[in-house]
């Protein structure tokens, strides 16, 4: 688990604002070669505006939200990229976290280094799924 992994977090498709998760120690580092501000000079836990750029081109306007280990879901530090919706714009600033050093997580590769780094306990682990796959208040409340 020394690698930075990375995933879109919202559903695929059209719709106004996609996320885009980073997890692993080089997140910051890696964020920072595509965002135009400075991440390691910035608190944790605060949402940032700014671009994502690619040579001095801007990709989009963004929300980073910058959370810092230990204190997030999976115990590392943790980039959120809010970006516009829209499979093209999402799947570019996706393409340049993954060209500057991030791998593409596998599915529920986040809840599981939360349980391997002893932030959740194994049902709370499948609590998550439970929750993720709930399509009734029946069943999220459960």
């Amino acid at each position: 688990m020394n690698d930075t992994i990375c995933a879109i977090s919202t559903a695929v498709g059209v719709g106004a604002i996609s996320i885009i998760r980073v997890s692993g120690e080089d997140s910051i580092s890696i964020v920072n070669k595509i965002f135009d501000k400075d991440l390691t000079k910035i608190e944790s836990h605060t949402i940032n505006y700014g671009h994502i750029v690619e040579n001095c081109e801007i990709i989009d306007e963004v929300m980073v939200t910058l959370m810092k280990a230990p204190k997030t879901f999976t115990k590392e530090d943790i980039i959120e990229i809010n970006c516009h919706g829209g499979i093209n714009t999402t799947n570019k600033v996706l393409e340049l976290i993954l060209s500057n050093g991030a791998r593409l997580a596998e599915p529920g590769e986040f809840t599981k280094r939360a349980f391997l780094n002893g932030r959740i306990d194994l049902t709370k682990a499948e609590a998550v799924n439970d929750l993720l796959l709930a399509e009734t208040d029946k069943k999220r409340k459960f």
